[in-house]
């Protein structure tokens, strides 16, 4: 059921994410609703704040009034997210929430996409994605933690390094 489930934006008053987030985990255990609501995020940003020639490190939301749920849309899951105290309603059309899209995800960083990376550098790979799909090179940078691999590939009879994602390109067989 699991594959069911998108990531919905509620509209919250604005402080009340933390307690918004909490009460929704909470009903959902209550009314063992867990299978249907899956995950509460609230996405958060570490900035250094200078103030008085001090640097101070805090977190801070990066949407204040608005709380991300994982959940199954069903009438009852909606009902649950809507009756919680200090939610506005969800983000879409009337009483018709608009999931996230998997581009959306990704940006926020709510989800991260594993990738098993089976090449390293001074590798051949096979370019398998992208203008460049077809494509050999050999592997000059990898940076598994952004998610990037730099390529130097033949065209045109010239050497050329490319930056690609890591699922873009697979060992050469």
């Amino acid at each position: 059921m699991a594959e069911n489930a998108n990531w919905y934006v509620i509209h919250t008053y604005s402080g009340y994410e933390n307690t918004v987030a909490a009460s929704i985990l909470k009903s959902a255990d209550n009314r063992k609703m867990q299978d249907f609501i899956l995950e509460v995020n609230i996405p958060m940003e570490t900035v250094t704040e200078i103030t008085d020639s001090q640097a101070k490190t805090v977190e801070r939301k990066i949407f204040p009034g608005y709380v991300l749920v994982k959940m199954i849309l069903t009438d009852e899951s909606w009902h649950l997210v809507r009756n919680i105290r200090g939610v506005t309603g969800f983000v879409g059309a009337a009483n018709k929430p608009v999931p996230l899209t998997e581009q959306e995800i990704l940006a926020l960083g709510v989800e991260k996409k594993e990738v098993m990376v089976r090449y390293g550098v001074g590798d051949r790979v096979k370019v398998v994605d992208g203008p460049l799909d077809g494509f050999y090179g050999i592997v000059d940078e990898l940076e598994a933690d952004k998610n990037r691999v730099r390529v130097t590939v033949s065209m045109f009879g010239r050497e050329t390094p490319v930056d690609l994602e890591l699922d873009q390109v697979e060992l050469e067989n």
